[in-house]
């Protein structure tokens, strides 16, 4: 029997993943190199879905000490009910067995989370917190939101299929101009001209960071239901990942519904079909 080949990554959420990378990793504090390897491995906690950079310990410029979580139990217990983890799970929630660390940097007030798992092909190695650094690099490429997943990829197609979004029997955009955005393990987006977009748009505060398409910008739909918060997102200036969608406008298709030449889609379930925004759109 033929296997689809997303059903063959959803297999291994459960087990503990990891990928060496053939890239120089370097993460910075203020003015200093605190990490420097060429021996960085790529870590994929059970249900995860975004990896974590483990580095040699001999790599870090800092004196690693034993630490405790931060999380109560109220707090971890909460992220341990979703089917998945993403980026905007905190550091501390780790699903494999370890011992919790922190790293004291010498000179600085400053210290990094980081973690010891406790499996055999990970020996001597150290997660670090990613957002404990104020700038991570691959080579001399500098990396946004979280270590970037080689078996992750995106592609941006043309569409002149009609596209339109509704809400309830109000059309809030209508185009045969749409570019269909395809990245692994996440729904089809349609990202749509703002000229063929027929509600109100307005920008709201809310900002996230892919680290393959960039900083978004999250827009408000004034519907006849009323204000659609953070409905609706668009890249200014995306990554090069997603060069093709700059200035163009997404709709959660959690939040609305789209028809694609007359036929209704189903609106997708996500984790972040009750929450909003997810960290990193």
């Amino acid at each position: 029997m033929a296997v689809q080949l997303i059903d063959l990554l959803r297999a291994q959420l459960p087990a503990l993943r990891y990928a060496p990378t053939p890239k120089r990793v370097r993460g910075r504090i203020e003015d200093r190199t605190m990490v420097d390897s060429a021996a960085a491995v790529l870590v994929w906690e059970p249900r995860y879905v975004t990896p974590r950079y483990a580095v040699p310990e001999s790599d870090i410029d800092g004196e690693l000490v034993p630490s405790s979580s931060s999380l109560s139990g109220e707090q971890a217990a909460a992220y341990v009910r979703r089917p998945v983890l993403d980026p905007s799970v905190p550091f501390d929630l780790h699903t494999t067995e370890g011992e919790f660390l922190e790293v004291r940097v010498r000179g600085s007030v400053r210290t990094v989370r980081a973690f010891r798992p406790a499996d055999p092909d990970l020996e001597g190695r150290v997660l670090l917190d990613f957002r404990g650094m104020d700038e991570w690099r691959e080579e001399d490429q500098v990396v946004v939101a979280h270590p970037r997943d080689p078996l992750h990829r995106i592609e941006v197609v043309p569409a002149s299929r009609r596209v339109r979004v509704m809400l309830g029997d109000q059309v809030l955009a209508d185009t045969r101009r749409a570019s269909i955005l395809l990245e692994t393990m996440l729904p089809v987006r349609y990202y749509l001209p703002a000229e063929d977009i027929g509600v109100r748009l307005t920008p709201t505060e809310t900002v996230t960071w892919c680290a393959y398409k960039g900083r978004a910008s999250y827009l408000t739909a004034h519907t006849e239901e009323g204000p659609q918060i953070d409905v609706a997102w668009t890249y200014a200036e995306p990554r090069h990942d997603a060069s093709e969608v700059r200035g163009l406008v997404a709709f959660f298709q959690e939040h609305v519904d789209l028809e694609i030449d007359g036929e209704r889609l189903e609106r997708p379930v996500t984790p972040w079909s009750r929450d909003g925004p997810p960290e990193g759109r």
